[in-house]
């Protein structure tokens, strides 16, 4: 396991504050309250643990196929619907929504390979992350990537705790599938809008992992 270079600041920020923290809290408090500052330890470190594990980058067996639609994200699928597209294709395509929760990997990683045509950032709301109109009304960021077997949009898009989404793409770059694409901080979902006439290889309510687990097959 490493850790990913967008957690390093924060990470590093809030073991001083855990560090300036208990020194004050055992410093003041352990002769007359121990308890408190016991109490004021477990707590810190129970938060700085989940920082470092926010950011963790887990060692795994990568699914590379070229016919096959690959997971971008850790998670579970809480949405297989179609749905009229109005942002790049304007027809009906696939929606599959990977929803996931602050104890998720966050690393967005690419479905397929081929070479990006589309690139956007659009401001938005901070709905929760399961809401209907989340991937319309919040915060989130689209890519569309060509390749031989046609074009596939998918999009980061930030929940009610999620303000910063990092995306790595640019219009013309050409990217891998399972290589690492972008990052959201603090709960969020990726979508991921498929041909109508893609063949879909999970069902709702299923975990997933990034880079491992097929979703459809063109």
């Amino acid at each position: 396991m490493t850790i990913h270079r967008e957690g390093y600041q924060t990470i590093g920020i809030a073991a001083l504050i855990f560090g300036l923290l208990n020194l004050v809290s055992f410093t003041f408090l352990s002769a007359t309250m121990t308890w408190l500052a016991i109490s004021i330890f477990i707590i810190t470190l129970a938060i700085f643990l989940f920082l470092v594990s926010f950011f963790r980058i887990p060692n795994r067996v990568l699914t590379v196929n070229s016919d096959q639609i690959i997971c971008p994200a850790d998670g579970k699928v809480v949405v297989i619907e179609e749905i009229i597209d109005t942002e790049y294709f304007n027809d009906k395509r696939i929606q599959l929504s990977v929803f996931m929760s602050p104890a998720n990997v966050h690393v967005n990683r690419n479905p397929v390979d081929g070479e990006v045509v589309y690139n956007k950032y659009h401001k938005g709301k901070y709905l929760v992350a399961w809401h209907p109109k989340s991937s319309t009304e919040n915060e989130r960021w689209s890519v569309v990537v060509k390749n031989p077997h046609g074009e596939l949009l998918y999009k980061q898009i930030a929940g009610a705790l999620a303000k910063r989404i990092c995306n790595y793409t640019s219009v013309g770059k050409q990217v891998k599938q399972t290589e690492e694409y972008g990052f959201i901080k603090f709960g969020s979902r990726v979508d991921l809008l498929l041909p109508l006439t893609a063949k879909i290889q999970v069902q709702q309510g299923e975990a997933v992992k990034g880079g491992v687990t097929v979703l459809a097959s063109w």
